[in-house]
């Protein structure tokens, strides 16, 4: 059964405008190194009215999700160390299963 794991980063205090951009293209590559190494199925990135980054990450089960990290190349450390600089909190506030999922692909 397919699995989600909704996240929530918040950036540091008196981030600019480049420390954002930095963080959104940290994301995406993340995003795409976990699909390419570990068999995330992608990831959607939002940003809330308070400023806080919501990020949707769907996944084949809970098992794929649970254990991914470990066939990452060494390139994801310093993708992952951009992100952890340029935030105060990264968390996973949801781990969802689906029930049902009627969004439309994208084309």
């Amino acid at each position: 059964m397919e699995f989600c794991a909704i996240y929530k980063m918040v950036l540091k205090e008196g981030s600019t405008e480049s420390d954002e951009l930095e963080f959104i293209d940290a994301w995406q590559k993340m995003t795409e190194l976990i699909r390419d190494y570990e068999g995330g199925l992608g990831s959607r990135l939002h940003k809330s009215e308070k400023g806080e980054f919501i990020a949707y990450a769907q996944w084949p089960d809970k098992e794929t999700w649970f254990t991914a990290g470990r066939k990452l190349p060494k390139e994801a450390e310093e993708v992952r160390n951009v992100m952890r600089e340029k935030c105060s909190s990264i968390e996973t506030i949801h781990e969802l299963s689906v029930v049902s999922d009627l969004l439309v692909p994208v084309k």
